[in-house]
């Protein structure tokens, strides 16, 4: 990859124009991730692969230079030997916002840079299936982005929220951590709040939601049972909740969901699920046979009479697998095969790296 430009620093990074400078090249090249640790040079994901500047190696005090450019927080700067790990955001005018997580690896910092456009994506740029702008015009009801990791979740939910954003009167909330995309409102009005700058954790800015008169609530992620509670009630009580789950697939994503609970709350969460859940869209990001970045392939569950029945008594009824296979044309719904197997027809991914993906 790329070098830098020296700083006459003899700690160039105590420089945050040599920052600015690593993540203007590294946006340059089409990478997604900015990887900064302590042993190698400065790193950067492009096309799915961890490619280095060609730099000297990063130092215990170039990470510690760093994170004193990127925390806000003076308790946190104040004490950063007992830091282990941190999430926040950083922006650069002009290249772009990031996610940003620092953690300790080794007795040094680490740094991983998610890098977000200003601008936030459409569902057709990203290539999204159709149900997801249905599942964004519904009124009420719990709806869930799937998948492991910088597979493009957030990304997902941003256009959901954009298109609402411009199709709908309603007032948004949504609870990030920390926040990504910043929407400028058009025909809605959203409020967005960040985990430890504007409310204390996702439980309590989800009690607190709703009592903000919401229509809907974007929840960054559903990661304990208090959570997932919480934003069950809401979807009950008339709003739309739209959050993520680190799931692979449909699935697991309701086998984690009920694990959430008391094994003794089982049936009666399936039972809720099964009233107030309005969709689940689980997402891989696969290699495009062009090498032009990434082509989504996404699995689909939409709520018929027969996915209800099956979520609140899945004994003697269809699984939920043969319910997608089934619902394609008539509701829009798909497995992983049946997309990747498209993607394989069309050209978009190899029929090596679709395989794969399938588990074959």
């Amino acid at each position: 990859m790329a070098s830098l430009s020296p700083s006459s620093q003899q700690n160039p990074y105590a420089s945050e124009a040599y920052l600015h400078q690593l993540l203007q090249k590294a946006k340059a090249a089409g990478a997604r991730d900015v990887h900064l640790k302590v042993g190698q040079p400065p790193g950067a994901r492009v096309r799915g692969s961890l490619v280095f500047f060609r730099v000297d190696k990063i130092r215990p005090e170039d990470t510690e230079a760093l994170t004193r450019h990127l925390i806000r927080d003076p308790q946190i700067l104040s004490n950063l030997p007992a830091l282990r790990e941190y999430d926040t955001s950083y922006e650069v005018f002009g290249v772009g916002r990031f996610r940003v997580n620092i953690y300790r690896q080794r007795s040094s910092l680490a740094i991983v840079m998610r890098i977000i456009p200003h601008e936030v994506p459409s569902l057709e740029r990203l290539g999204v299936p159709e149900a997801c702008r249905m599942l964004a015009e519904k009124d009420r009801g719990l709806v869930l982005c799937v998948g492991a990791a910088g597979n493009g979740k957030s990304s997902t939910l941003a256009a959901m929220v954009d298109h609402m954003n411009h199709a709908t009167a309603r007032h948004i909330v949504t609870i990030e951590d920390p926040i990504e995309y910043v929407y400028v409102d058009d025909k809605c009005s959203i409020s967005q709040r960040e985990i430890g700058y504007d409310t204390h954790s996702f439980a309590s800015a989800l009690r607190a939601a709703l009592r903000q008169d919401p229509d809907v609530i974007q929840v960054g992620e559903i990661r304990d049972a208090e959570t997932m509670e919480i934003a069950l009630k809401a979807a009950e009580t008339g709003h739309l909740v739209l959050s993520t789950l680190h799931t692979p697939d449909v699935a697991r994503t309701m086998n984690r969901i009920i694990a959430l609970s008391d094994r003794e709350d089982s049936d009666d969460l399936r039972d809720r699920l099964g009233d107030a859940l309005q969709g689940i869209v689980a997402q891989r990001l696969l290699p495009r046979a062009d090498g032009q970045g990434m082509a989504l392939a996404a699995e689909v569950l939409i709520m018929t009479g027969s996915v209800r029945e099956t979520i609140k008594r899945p004994l003697g009824n269809p699984p939920l697998k043969e319910l997608m296979e089934s619902g394609g044309s008539m509701y829009g719904m798909q497995t992983f095969e049946m997309h990747i197997k498209e993607l394989i027809r069309s050209g978009i991914v190899e029929r090596d790296v679709g395989r794969a993906a399938m588990g074959f």
